[in-house]
């Protein structure tokens, strides 16, 4: 597929500096590049690259000043780093547009409907009474429980496994592997020390715009439902237990695990290896660092915590340095100890 830079300035709603005819077919790091390649310039820790690269363009801020002469035409946007994010959804699109109809063997069962543009890949099932919205794709070995309703603009990569009575908004992704709406972990301790597992009867919701990475699990809720809201990014590897509810455009980064019941609010960012206890609430805003344990309800936003159990990230720091010095401060008390008794 070929674009040529005034085309492509023109879906970013940029300007374009040097030759605007010249075709681009591709994408590249600015890092030497290639000709017919396009690559954006976001970060100035790489502005070097800009002098000395091959690309045929290159997407820039609208403010940036070049220090020595270019080889490549500039396209000057507002955001450089969101400009080529769009160019990449856009070519993602074109790509995926060709990718309609039902591959067999795949298994429907009844009363399945589905919009237009609608694709199904090879070895996927379908159950029974599920609805499914305009331009979807749903990739091979994928498997949807009964009831299931799935929004419009929704992309589910191959291996997924969606359970029974699950809810997907529009614009969703969930790529390959994942699991929604599998049981919670929930069992009743009896007298003679063995376990009862409780049913899990609700189910998940995922509401719009929601992406969900490779291999990460969402149980569904043990009653009512396992809330996820519109624009939370789960990374991969992540858990999210029963009853759990996410708020707005949080972010979730890799192995993190949310115990049952907790409340997150809304446009939280949270590292890899979080630990969240179960039964708590963490207030809006909250910045969380990599490896700590929540373990109680956070209640004033806005904070960044880490550590465990997690506190202030200055409070935190503070702890360190005292925790380095504990050798030093153990051999001094054990000097004043001699001289006491001596």
């Amino acid at each position: 597929m070929e674009f040529t830079v005034n085309q492509i300035a023109a879906m970013l709603q940029g300007q374009v500096e040097g030759d605007g005819e010249r075709v681009v077919s591709q994408v590249s790091k600015i890092e030497g590049g290639k000709v017919g390649a396009i690559s954006f310039l976001a970060n100035l820790k790489y502005e070097q690259y800009i002098y000395t690269t091959d690309n045929s363009a290159v997407i820039v801020n609208e403010d940036f000043e070049a220090k020595q002469p270019l080889n490549t035409t500039l396209i000057r946007v507002k955001d450089s780093y969101t400009g080529f994010t769009k160019l990449l959804e856009q070519y993602q699109s074109i790509i995926k547009s060709s990718l309609k109809g039902i591959e067999q063997p795949s298994y429907i069962g009844a009363d399945l409907a589905y919009g237009d543009d609608f694709y199904l890949g090879a070895f996927a099932r379908i159950g029974s009474g599920v609805r499914i919205g305009n331009n979807v794709k749903i990739y091979p070995q994928v498997s949807i429980g009964d009831n299931v309703w799935i929004g419009d603009n929704c992309e589910i990569h191959a291996g997924v496994k969606i359970y029974d009575n699950t809810i997907i908004g529009n614009n969703c992704n969930i790529f390959a592997n994942a699991v929604i709406g599998c049981d919670g972990f929930g069992f009743a301790p009896q007298p003679d020390g063995s376990y009862r597992k409780i049913p899990q009867l609700g189910n998940v919701i995922l509401e719009d715009n929601v992406s969900i990475g490779s291999n990460s699990t969402i149980d569904c809720a043990t009653m009512g439902s396992t809330i996820l809201r519109k624009g939370v990014k789960i990374d991969n590897l992540v858990q999210i237990a029963h009853n759990v509810e996410i708020g707005e455009n949080t972010v979730i980064a890799s192995q993190t695990g949310v115990s049952g019941s907790t409340k997150i609010g809304k446009n939280c960012i949270i590292a890899g290896q979080v630990g969240f206890a179960g039964h708590i609430t963490v207030a809006d805003n909250t910045k969380i660092g990599g490896q700590t344990g929540v373990t109680s309800t956070v209640v004033e936003q806005g904070q960044s915590l880490f550590g465990t159990p997690a506190v202030g990230v200055k409070e935190s720091l503070r702890s360190s340095v005292v925790l380095k010095r504990l050798p030093q401060l153990e051999k001094r008390i054990h000097e004043l100890e001699k001289k006491v008794t001596s």
